[in-house]
């Protein structure tokens, strides 16, 4: 690992707004604020997670836009997070905070009805391996399991494959379509959080990709069904994403 990793690693073992679990810990003692996040922000203001944060640009920016909200950062990419953790530090925004983990661990962290919205901001596509997308039902059965009563999940990508399966599982599903277009930089929208860009959106839009979004209700059921569909694949590389789609 390198040193600038490293040093990294260090600054987020200090802010106190980020928070590491180690998984055996988890196991046997459970996570202290799963339940009690209000506790942390000192207040019971509505909190909504982006998942797969990466750089932390959506947390941080979303967190500036709406200090009547708390936003958590989640991601497992602990050096990739320090940038937004350590934005949020110095600017003492009080509302952001981070959690360094894996995304299939989070009822662990989140009680039942305790999170109002999940952004999934350029999340990989995950083509070949269905229960790794994070729109699938696998991952939707667990995010309903924290969402509030009518909990909005917000989609922002560049791929195709992923919006296109997305409204295939919404469809399958009878979920509610609160926003849709599959191009949102053309589609007349004139809302502040959208425009809101990541790293990885910032080089999809360089490269003259389109970026869709969808918002949509994921409610408790009482069972989740795939959509049965076939559909065409992008036509660059989940595991090498900053190729330009054209190689």
């Amino acid at each position: 690992m390198g040193k600038n990793k490293l040093s990294k690693f260090a600054d987020m073992a200090t802010y106190p707004h980020v928070f590491q679990c180690p998984f055996e810990m988890l196991k046997s003692e459970g996570f202290p604020l799963k339940g009690k996040w209000n506790s942390y922000f000192e207040n019971n203001n509505p909190m909504v997670l982006e998942l797969g944060c990466g750089k932390g640009e959506y947390t941080v920016g979303l967190a500036r836009l709406f200090p009547e909200k708390n936003f958590i950062g989640i991601d497992i990419k602990g050096a990739r997070m320090w940038k937004g953790a350590t934005e949020a530090l110095k600017e003492n925004i009080t509302n952001a905070a981070f959690l360094r983990t894996q995304i299939e661990f989070i009822t662990h962290f989140f009680a039942e009805n305790e999170v109002s919205e999940i952004w999934i901001t350029f999340p990989d596509p995950q083509m070949k391996k269905t229960n790794k997308r994070l729109t699938s039902t696998r991952f939707m059965e667990e995010y309903s399991r924290i969402l509030k009563p009518g909990g909005i999940v917000h989609l922002k990508t560049d791929s195709d494959f992923l919006y296109t399966y997305t409204k295939a599982m919404i469809e399958e599903n009878e979920l509610e379509i609160v926003f849709d277009t599959n191009d949102l930089y053309h589609s007349g929208i004139d809302d502040k959080i959208l425009h809101i860009q990541t790293f990885y959106e910032q080089q999809w839009l360089s490269r003259g990709l389109n970026i869709k979004y969808l918002a949509f209700r994921c409610p408790k059921k009482a069972s989740w069904s795939e959509p049965k569909v076939e559909i065409e694949r992008d036509n660059y590389r989940s595991y090498k994403r900053n190729a330009h789609p054209s190689k």
